[in-house]
């Protein structure tokens, strides 16, 4: 599909928008705008797309959206649910990388800044300290009034600039090609595959959820994402694992099954690829890391 260009708003006082979004269902499509995007999930989780990478997203992360990247932050469904008590909590600043004047990045001073910006068009996610560093300052940002909130921006931009804490999601050749006929066909695969991943969805399925023939819908998938669809859907299946080692309440074989994976060797084999780390000792490094945090 063309992802769709969304219109950021902002106040007549103010050169950029930053605000608090407490409903799980914003950013729920696939997406991009000119401006870049900062955003902070101090509350929720569920899964992320960002150019041609798919990740979990989770409470407490950070991530710099560059300019006309297209993403798409789909909350868990249990979000949506008539009785959910989860919560969500979205802190965002979205700005214009000239907004501050044409030759502002162009200062010998802000050469980090430029060239950071220049990273967040595949996308940055935060790590480390330098994550709640980031949080701080936008928890700020939208407290402050006047010149205080670009000298805010320019804070948070510096320490993401000056930090080795800092992963690139989408891959370098991932292109923003997308033709106007396309609409929401992307859009329609991504939320009809998070939606059934637990079960074998076929070709023949998936390619009517396109509205494409079945010898077409590969190439057509391939083409758009840079990946097969059957490794997008062991993505999908992956980042389900991850949460419910997260949440630790099943057992391994348990959540392998859960995850809509047929067997443990092949869950263990795609787990390891995608992610660098057992099962295991991915459930043991979060915990650790909770530990310190």
């Amino acid at each position: 599909m063309k992802p769709q260009l969304l219109k950021v708003s902002t106040g007549p006082a103010q050169s950029f928008s930053v605000r608090q979004d407490l409903v799980p269902y914003i950013n729920n499509h696939w997406h991009y705008h000119p401006e870049v995007e900062l955003i902070h999930f101090n509350k929720g989780k569920g899964t992320q797309f960002v150019g041609d990478s798919i990740k979990r997203f989770q409470t407490g992360d950070v991530v710099l959206i560059g300019a006309q990247l297209p993403h798409f932050w789909r909350f868990d469904d249990n979000y949506f649910a008539h009785d959910s008590t989860c919560q969500a909590d979205v802190r965002v600043a979205h700005f214009n990388e000239n907004f501050w004047g044409d030759q502002f990045l162009n200062l010998p001073e802000n050469k980090t800044i430029k060239a950071v910006l220049e990273k967040a068009k595949r996308g940055i996610k935060v790590n480390g300290s330098c994550k709640k560093t980031i949080s701080v300052l936008l928890e700020k940002m939208l407290q402050a009034e006047g010149s205080e909130r670009i000298v805010i921006l320019i804070q948070a931009l510096t320490e993401l600039a000056n930090s080795n804490q800092i992963t690139i999601l989408s891959s370098i050749g991932f292109r923003h090609d997308f033709e106007e006929a396309e609409k929401d066909r992307i859009n329609d695969i991504y939320n009809y595959t998070l939606s059934n991943f637990k079960r074998k969805i076929n070709l023949e399925e998936i390619a009517a959820v396109a509205k494409v023939s079945p010898n077409s819908f590969c190439r057509y998938f391939k083409s758009r994402t840079r990946k097969t669809f059957t490794q997008f859907l062991i993505e999908i299946k992956v980042g389900h694992a991850c949460k419910l080692l997260i949440e630790n309440k099943l057992s391994i074989k348990q959540l392998c099954y859960e995850s809509g994976f047929n067997n443990f060797a092949s869950f263990h084999k795609y787990f390891k690829i995608i992610t660098g780390k057992s099962p295991l000792m991915y459930q043991k490094d979060f915990l650790n890391n909770k530990k310190e945090l």
